[in-house]
């Protein structure tokens, strides 16, 4: 069971170092899909939350009423949606809160980047084409649903993601695919950019990264679903496994190759 509590924020809008982007809003606080490899649960230092991350979700209710109206410091800037939770997950059906910001930051006429697991953001094209620039990306980790439900057990299927992948593309929006995380010996890579090749613009690849308390969830993981890859992902994180350089290049001289547009946020420091 999922807490929802209904918020005010005092902002929604706040800078980023994350990489092609402005700013970032965050419609909601938490995420319901449960995803096993989550970074964004470092949030809860911030939150107060008692619930285990992926079993809360706060609503900012108020947070369409706090996108800037235009101003020289935001006007024409590039936006994420969003960093540290998902701006469509299904609470988003009732409260239409992603959608009500979209309406607002119409105004701003910067870029818009979108990134999601969910199609419902097929419901807001006839929103979004009334922006100036408008990139809609959707995450993918595996093309194997019986994968998805052990690591991401309440977001959309990837049958879904592939089918909004394709309309947006065939909407005439600029698209992109994020492969991450990249889980060592289990995301086929190769597999997913060749089923999606012919509607994708351009592709992002983030292996995983299991520093603080995101260790602990995917160990559990493995140990329960993949007890002989346990060994072999210490060995990454914490021996002298030279996997990421070497995956990372694979990656690299197949996109060469195949003359795809990529851009790489791999970590290879070792957790310590």
């Amino acid at each position: 069971m999922i807490l929802v509590n209904e918020v005010e924020s005092s902002s929604i809008i706040s800078p980023t170092t994350t990489p092609r982007a402005d700013f970032v809003i965050n419609p909601y606080i938490g995420c319901s899909h449960g995803c096993i490899y989550c970074y964004a649960r470092f949030m809860k230092r911030f939150t107060g939350h008692q619930e285990k991350w992926g079993k809360f979700v706060d609503v900012k209710v108020n947070g369409a009423q706090l996108v800037p109206h235009p101003r020289p410091k935001f006007k024409g800037s590039s936006i994420l949606l969003s960093s540290v939770t998902d701006p469509y997950l299904q609470l988003e059906k009732k409260y239409e809160l992603t959608r009500r910001i979209i309406q607002e930051l119409l105004p701003l006429k910067g870029c818009l980047m979108i990134l999601t697991k969910s199609d419902l953001v097929l419901r807001d094209l006839d929103i979004l084409e009334k922006m100036k620039k408008v990139e809609i990306g959707f995450s993918f980790s595996t093309l194997n649903e019986n994968l998805r439900k052990e690591i991401e057990p309440r977001a959309k299927t990837i049958e879904e993601r592939l089918n909004a992948l394709i309309q947006v593309k065939e909407s005439g929006f600029k698209n992109f695919l994020f492969i991450s995380p990249i889980l060592p010996y289990l995301t086929p890579w190769k597999d997913i950019i060749d089923t999606t090749r012919d509607y994708v613009d351009y592709y992002m690849f983030e292996n995983l990264n299991v520093n603080g308390s995101v260790w602990p969830s995917v160990l559990k993981w493995l140990k329960k679903f993949h007890p002989h890859l346990v060994e072999e992902y210490r060995s990454i994180y914490y021996g002298e496994s030279s996997y990421w350089i070497e995956e990372k290049q694979a990656i690299k001289d197949y996109c060469k190759k195949e003359k795809l547009v990529s851009e790489f946020y791999f970590h290879h420091k070792k957790t310590k």
